[in-house]
């Protein structure tokens, strides 16, 4: 039981169908089938997911919905992503007991249970992937763009404690990219020295060196524009802990000027 898998996926716009993914993101889709496999075979009880496009001020926020239904139309990209229906259920005990356990550590955490509430679309592109079905249940974090660096990844330790603690088989999920100098044209790479610090960051993780990811983090969001300011990446690494699991790197591609590498992170 507990925290059994961890993954690092992106969520870009034309991932959405398959069918219709560009050459140049192919190798992104070959990770998202190894994700999906994994997933497959551990059967977890619930996936967590944190999406850096579910962007909130002041609070910590938990989906504590009990059912997720609805029809997406991004804002960002209404032509591509539109009217995309989701049927997934979702886990209210399990959410609760996240926020109560982010309260108890000092940290705004506020969960809530909506029906109307409609998800983002970086939530939405890596589950049609990694639960195509709908049949486990989903509990969706935002990224609050109010909190520290440090204090999203001790958000992300307490998420660790709960789901290593519970009686669930639980997987973890971290959606959105590295480098997001976001740039007009989908096939362009980031430039030179952010995919420079792309590949230091992506060595450090495939080392299992966790630590120096965390130290290196705040100075490289900064210099690369990381996704969400990097806080759904120190989420990821407060969840991981220092040298539980194994990183296993699965790709990487661009996507308009970013950097979107894959990982999943196995229980040694």
């Amino acid at each position: 039981m507990s925290l059994e898998l961890a993954l690092l996926s992106s969520h870009a716009p034309s991932l959405l169908y398959e069918d219709k993914v560009p050459d140049f993101q192919l190798s992104i889709v070959d990770a998202f089938h190894q994700q999906r496999a994994k997933i497959k075979a551990l059967k977890p009880d619930v996936l967590v997911l944190i999406s850096s496009h579910f962007l909130t001020n002041w609070n910590h926020y938990v989906d504590a919905t009990p059912f997720h239904k609805g029809f997406l139309t991004a804002r960002e990209h209404p032509d591509m992503i539109a009217n995309i229906p989701f049927d997934y259920p979702g886990d209210e005990e399990l959410a609760n007991d996240l926020a109560e356990a982010g309260k108890q550590a000092g940290i705004p955490v506020v969960s809530f249970n909506e029906p109307t509430y409609i998800w983002d679309y970086g939530t939405l592109v890596p589950l049609r992937y990694y639960i195509p079905d709908g049949d486990i249940p989903v509990i969706d974090l935002s990224c609050n763009m109010s909190a520290s660096l440090e204090e999203t990844y001790r958000w992300g330790q307490q998420i660790g404690k709960v789901l290593r603690a519970s009686k669930k088989r639980t997987v973890f999920a971290s959606s959105g990219a590295l480098s997001h100098h976001l740039t007009r044209g989908r096939s362009n790479m980031p430039t030179i020295s952010e995919k420079a610090l792309d590949d230091r960051f992506i060595q450090l993780l495939v080392e299992g060196n966790y630590v120096t990811a965390w130290e290196m983090l705040p100075q490289f969001s900064v210099a690369a524009d990381v996704e969400s300011g990097g806080r759904h990446v120190a989420a990821l690494l407060g969840v991981l802990g220092q040298d539980e699991f194994h990183a296993s790197y699965l790709g990487y591609a661009q996507s308009s000027g970013s950097g979107n590498p894959h990982f999943f992170f196995e229980l040694k």
